[in-house]
Order: structure tokens, then sequence, then C-alpha cells
């Protein structure tokens, strides 16, 4: 059985922007997490869809860049 699990739209999604982002321009990545879902976008392409993983693999992934 596969549940349902409601998600609001992108555009009402609360994105934090890096810590590492700048107003110069560069390496821009926004999050906003959902419980069950964690969401990941360009901040200077925000039209574009963003990439939705599981918070398990966010959170490999922020241990792996972090090494």
């Amino acid at each position: 059985m596969n549940a349902h699990v409601h998600q609001p739209p992108i555009d009402e999604l609360a994105w934090r922007k890096s810590s590492y982002s700048s107003e110069e321009g560069g390496e821009c990545v926004e999050v906003a997490a959902r419980p069950g879902t964690v969401h990941v976008r360009d901040s200077k392409d925000t039209a574009r869809a963003a990439l939705a993983v599981a918070p398990t693999a966010w959170t490999a992934f922020i241990e792996f860049a972090a090494l």
C-alpha cells in the first residue's frame, strides 16, 4: 500500500539559502525541509524543478560533503 503525503506547492515552502552563498552569484543552493522530504533547488533559477530527497539521503549527502 502506498501512502500519499500531501506536500504544499513548491512556492509555499520555506526556503533557506546556503550559508556559503553570497550576493555575488556563484554556487547558490536553497533547501526546504518538510516531514519526510527535503527539497533542494538552485537559488539563481527557482523556476526549475527542485530535487526532492528523503531526509536520510540528505543527511548522508551533508556528511559526505563535509569530509
